[in-house]
């Protein structure tokens, strides 16, 4: 994680390098073009937009879809690290918010494939390609560890590992591991978003965050049947949700009992949930509440970006648009390689 610094931030210069690598995304005509591409030539369309010399690290040894798809996970690798590298002073603290999430990420990956008693060479080759430098902390803990509980131990010490460490000796299940990650990654990006260089918008954009975080989980849990005292213990807390209407969240034993203990919050946009809710339940999944609140988070973020033309706003604005891409691009690859129609592909997909 990057520390505080007393040099002088670069906002007007990250701010206009981020937006001119924004502008070099792929825009929505040209992924609805993607969507007509056969999926023999998905992958060579993709490398031609940005993606070439990943492609060319992995097609030696890979092929079709996950030859892809480490190439993008790499590439956005490469790109983080880009970002960081502009950005100077307390502004790059505040991005790293953005950045330390990835690390989190495969801090959960790790304890997930060991979790599931994935091989060495599995995970070195698939789940996480020697190939990419940056993987080469995560396979070291891989190759000396053999259960999730000496995995968890040989992150402590580590920024990721604070939280980890306090269940140490607590016989820990996977999800309460990950669930301490979630904890320590907010709280440090809370901490941050209050940091030199922010403003109380930054402030705003975590803590809706953590809301939306929390309430895609409370309908997860409430499927898994969890008890209602775990419900409120996995609460993420600093959300603008207030406690007591979380409380109440945590004891509502449907979708729709959810719904109506988060209307009674002033900061829970319900625009949109009621149908989401509905779908969500006809479904069977709850990929339609997940892309809502994803659209409601893009949708402030940019009018922050462009309310805050020279902020912190358009660098973490772009970090989020690159991902974007990204997801969109792995499931044009996935969908291609299992058969799914451009209709279906587009649907799912964030623009």
């Amino acid at each position: 994680m990057s520390r505080l610094s007393g040099s002088r931030s670069n906002i007007c210069n990250a701010s206009a390098r981020a937006k001119a690598r924004k502008a070099s995304l792929i825009d929505p005509i040209r992924m609805r073009q993607l969507l007509q591409t056969g999926p023999e030539s998905i992958g060579a369309s993709i490398g031609e937009l940005g993606y070439r010399n990943e492609m060319d690290i992995y097609s030696a040894r890979m092929s079709g879809a996950d030859a892809v798809e480490a190439a993008l996970f790499h590439n956005l690798d490469n790109d983080l690290s880009e970002v960081m590298n502009f950005c100077q002073g307390p502004l790059k603290s505040i991005v790293s918010i953005y950045v330390d999430r990835f690390a989190y990420d495969k801090a959960k990956t790790v304890l997930r494939a060991v979790n599931g008693g994935c091989s060495d060479e599995l995970i070195e080759s698939q789940i996480l390609p020697s190939e990419n430098p940056r993987n080469s902390i995560w396979l070291d803990i891989v190759r000396s560890t053999e259960t999730i509980h000496e995995a968890a131990s040989s992150m402590v010490g580590t920024p990721w590992g604070k939280e980890l460490a306090k269940l140490e000796g607590s016989d820990a299940t996977l999800e309460e591991m990950e669930d301490a990650l979630d904890r320590q990654y907010y709280s440090h990006a809370l901490k941050a978003s209050r940091g030199r260089d922010s403003n109380i918008q930054l402030v705003k954009y975590i803590r809706t965050e953590i809301d939306h975080r929390n309430i895609i989980n409370q309908f997860r849990e409430l499927r898994q049947d969890i008890s209602t005292e775990k419900r409120l213990e996995m609460i993420i807390p600093g959300g603008r949700i207030s406690p007591s209407v979380m409380s109440q969240v945590s004891q509502s034993n449907s979708g729709k009992a959810i719904l109506e203990a988060l209307k009674r919050s002033n900061a829970f946009d319900e625009t949109g949930f009621e149908e989401a809710v509905e779908k969500s339940e006809q479904l069977g999944s709850l990929d339609p509440i997940a892309t809502l609140l994803n659209h409601k988070r893009h949708d402030l973020l940019r009018s922050f970006s462009y309310l805050n033309p020279v902020s912190v706003f358009p660098v973490i604005y772009y970090i989020e648009r690159k991902v974007l891409e990204i997801q969109n691009l792995r499931l044009l690859v996935r969908g291609k390689t299992i058969g799914l129609t451009p209709e279906v592909l587009e649907a799912h997909m964030d623009f």
